[in-house]
């Protein structure tokens, strides 16, 4: 008999260690807190003004993103058996170089604990010391393999802070396939704020969120497809937030550009790549948030049903 677990790979919580550094911030990202609207996690920096209402600024951070009697409330009211668990954005990207590898050491080993309270009901995804060197991010992502409960690490889309087709990124995508380290890719910075015109203030963060998002991660995959990561590294795979952001619609359209470009011919970039679908049925995996049925038809669509995770 086959018993079938559901298992939610899109779920963040933030640990106590990560809380304190936080709340130990005077700039973005920090957490604000204020006696009429609480505690409130500002991540971006236009968000930071004390002219905004208190309502207005970030959002509210509760027991419900840090507390693990919370998240197992939350997943027995939902019929979910396990929850791989992930720190969600900002991650470590805004640290300073000298104190990175130690804070995502810290971090690491905080989420791994919180899991080992509840095995086998959570697990986690790493994160990175991404402003340190190198050799510290590719020491971490070897240590990580030795924690119990983590299953691969979560990153934005900037990388080191180049994007994710830099090739200052080439042993961090190594390593992560050596370890058989699973990456998930998670947008963070959304497009430049002037792309929604003069009147974005009144619409709240609707555009920034159902727009910026799927379009920075879609963006994101797209510089890692022309620029050759999984033609160089063919067994590294990813998990994309938000089932691709507009991958699923616009994959025939690059695959078609990248065909059809005439200075990737003439460089000669076109022998021997692998295709865009080659990469979607091999190469990555597809969360299921998505909010609407016609998202969820293309995202099966692109990669197939057995690479659709839930979350």
């Amino acid at each position: 008999m086959t018993i079938n677990k559901v298992v939610d790979v899109h779920t963040h919580m933030y640990p106590p260690s990560y809380i304190s550094l936080l709340k130990s911030r005077k700039t973005v990202p920090r957490i604000h807190s204020d006696t009429s609207s609480g505690d409130r996690l500002i991540i971006l920096s236009a968000d930071d003004d004390e002219s905004l209402d208190q309502n207005a600024r970030g959002r509210p951070i509760g027991p419900e993103y840090s507390s693990l009697s919370h998240k197992l409330a939350f997943m027995d009211n939902h019929s979910i058996d396990i929850s791989v668990i992930s720190l969600a954005n900002p991650w470590l990207d805004f640290l300073p170089d000298s104190e990175a590898a130690e804070t995502a050491k810290r971090i690491n080993d905080d989420m791994n604990e919180q899991c080992s309270l509840h095995p086998g009901r959570l697990f986690a995804f790493g994160t990175l010391p991404l402003s340190g060197s190198i050799d510290e991010v590719v020491a971490e992502i070897r240590r990580l393999k030795t924690l119990k409960y983590m299953r691969g690490v979560i990153m934005g889309t900037s990388g080191l802070g180049h994007g994710l087709d830099d090739l200052a990124l080439e042993p961090v995508w190594a390593a992560l396939q050596e370890q058989a380290q699973m990456v998930f890719i998670h947008p963070h910075y959304g497009l430049p704020n002037d792309v929604y015109g003069p009147r974005a203030g009144e619409y709240g963060h609707v555009l920034p969120l159902a727009l910026g998002f799927p379009m920075e991660t879609t963006i994101a995959v797209a510089r890692m497809l022309v620029s050759g990561v999984w033609d160089r590294h063919q067994e590294l795979n990813v998990l994309l937030a938000h089932s691709g952001g507009t991958l699923p619609f616009l994959a025939g359209r690059i695959e078609s550009c990248i065909l059809h470009d005439g200075r990737l011919k003439k460089d000669g970039k076109l022998a021997g790549r692998r295709t865009v679908w080659d990469v979607l049925k091999r190469n990555v995996f597809l969360d299921a948030v998505v909010y609407g049925e016609a998202g969820l038809k293309a995202a099966i669509e692109v990669s197939g049903a057995d690479r659709l995770m839930f979350g």
